[in-house]
């Protein structure tokens, strides 16, 4: 029999561990879980509780996580919320995406996998075309919820709300149900997290465009709620977008994110914070000048540079363009390509060619800016960026994509498979500069997913 202040203990050590609260008719299944568990390690409830309270036991904490996780989940759950996210946030977020092509989602209490994957699908569905990189991150503390999800296998009752024309594109049928279809499996990664601490890389700030937390808030204690509150809010991504479970509500006035409604749903948005204070840029000049006495790139090293290319790093691109100064420089050029001043970037590309001759990188850069306006264009300039460095991965990969983009799989295939060839010896800086917020290992996924996607064998 479990003594009063046993249980009592318990639940104590399971809020400073996993940050959860519970209900007086949860005291059932709490007792339940500490007599397996102290069973399962062969000790007393006392002794069981001495050990849990005594050093990190990172092992059992999962498995108090497992035994004690609601689990119930099912593909476009809550319909409304997708139904905006579809039709309202996914095309906001592609008009500002514009110059990085690039949209990163984050699926917290991700249980079996079935959220994190709607997610990728419909924000695969929204992209307007292959060139753009879709990134899923889901976290939960349940390992087994964890593996269900990477194995990607779902019985039909996971899809009971599911259209059919969804079903068939972007699932698979196997003998018991169905599989997520292969090309979805890349976008999306799992990780094991216990919302009650941090991880100063997941929650990196502004590092995604949109989070989904539903129904798991009102299971944590006050200050574990709160704390993540600020960490989702800190992650996300200017102008980015928070979705809470429907008994979940942060008033009317959340600091740092503003209220919208939509069709009936109740979601927030981050806040555009202002620029911090810095010199004002130079008037926009729309022709080359004469005479340009710096060179093209900032030496290596210097403080101008490395701070850009580490707040490029984190996708914080104003800063990054106040950090590199007004002088004309590669990296000025590509964030302002970044930030929608595509005109400008062109100008800046074309007074670099001027001043210094045929430069593969400024040729990238002139291959980036036509993109959105004539796609030719950007081919003739990455295919000069290609022949000027014969080294550079960058330009390849875009050829590759645009190439898929207009239905030539054998020429995109060719395009992708010397970038993938290419990509293990990219400078770090380009990776920075010219990976739309990706590194190495993303993008060479990418290339992976695009090649199987046009047949070909590697």
């Amino acid at each position: 029999m479990i003594s009063a202040a046993s249980l009592t203990r318990f639940r104590e050590l399971l809020q400073s561990r996993l940050g959860w609260t519970f209900a007086d008719h949860d005291l059932g299944q709490t007792a339940d879980v500490l007599a397996a568990r102290a069973k399962a390690h062969g000790l007393g409830h006392r002794e069981y509780l001495d050990r849990l309270a005594g050093r990190r036991w990172t092992a059992e904490t999962a498995e108090l996580a497992r035994a004690l996780s609601i689990t119930e989940t099912y593909f476009f759950r809550h319909s409304d919320q997708f139904r905006v996210l579809s039709d309202r946030v996914l095309p906001e977020l592609v008009e500002a995406r514009a110059g990085q092509r690039v949209l990163r989602l984050f699926s917290v209490g991700c249980s079996s996998g079935e959220e994190a994957y709607s997610l990728a699908i419909a924000a695969i569905r929204a992209r307007p075309g292959p060139d753009w990189i879709v990134s899923v991150t889901g976290v939960d503390a349940n390992r087994d919820m964890l593996r269900r999800a990477r194995a990607a296998e779902y019985s039909p009752w996971s899809l009971r709300e599911t259209s059919e024309d969804v079903i068939r594109r972007w699932f698979e049928r196997t003998a018991d149900g169905f599989r997520v279809a292969g090309e979805i499996l890349p976008v999306v990664r799992f990780v094991e997290h216990n919302v009650a601490t941090d991880d100063p890389q997941l929650w990196h700030p502004a590092r995604y465009d949109v989070i989904f937390c539903r129904n798991l808030l009102m299971y944590l204690t006050e200050e574990v709620r709160a704390d993540l509150i600020r960490r989702m809010t800190r992650a996300l991504t200017d102008g980015g977008f928070l979705f809470l479970g429907h008994t979940d509500s942060l008033g009317s006035r959340p600091d740092g994110l503003e209220v919208c409604h939509a069709d009936g749903t109740v979601y927030y948005r981050r806040r555009t914070q202002p620029p911090p204070p810095g010199p004002a840029p130079s008037p926009r000049r729309t022709v080359p000048a004469p005479v340009i006495a710096t060179t093209p790139r900032p030496p290596a090293g210097t403080d101008s540079l490395q701070r850009a290319l580490g707040l490029m790093s984190e996708d914080r691109f104003a800063e990054a363009l106040i950090a590199i100064g007004t002088h004309d420089s590669l990296p000025r050029g590509v964030l302002l390509a970044q930030v929608g001043r595509v005109d400008e970037a062109r100008d800046t590309a074309h007074r670099l060619l001027h001043a210094g001759g045929p430069q593969a990188d400024a040729h990238h850069l002139l291959g980036v800016c036509h993109e959105l306006d004539c796609a030719e264009q950007a081919v003739g300039q990455y295919r000069l960026a290609a022949y000027l460095d014969p080294r550079f991965a960058m330009p390849r990969l875009r050829m590759g994509l645009l190439a898929r983009r207009r239905g030539d799989d054998r020429g995109a295939a060719q395009h992708l498979a010397a970038a993938l060839e290419l990509l293990p010896g990219e400078n770090d800086d380009r990776i920075v500069l010219f990976g739309g917020g990706f590194g190495r290992l993303a993008l060479t996924m990418l290339c992976r997913t695009e090649l199987d996607a046009c047949g070909a064998r590697r």
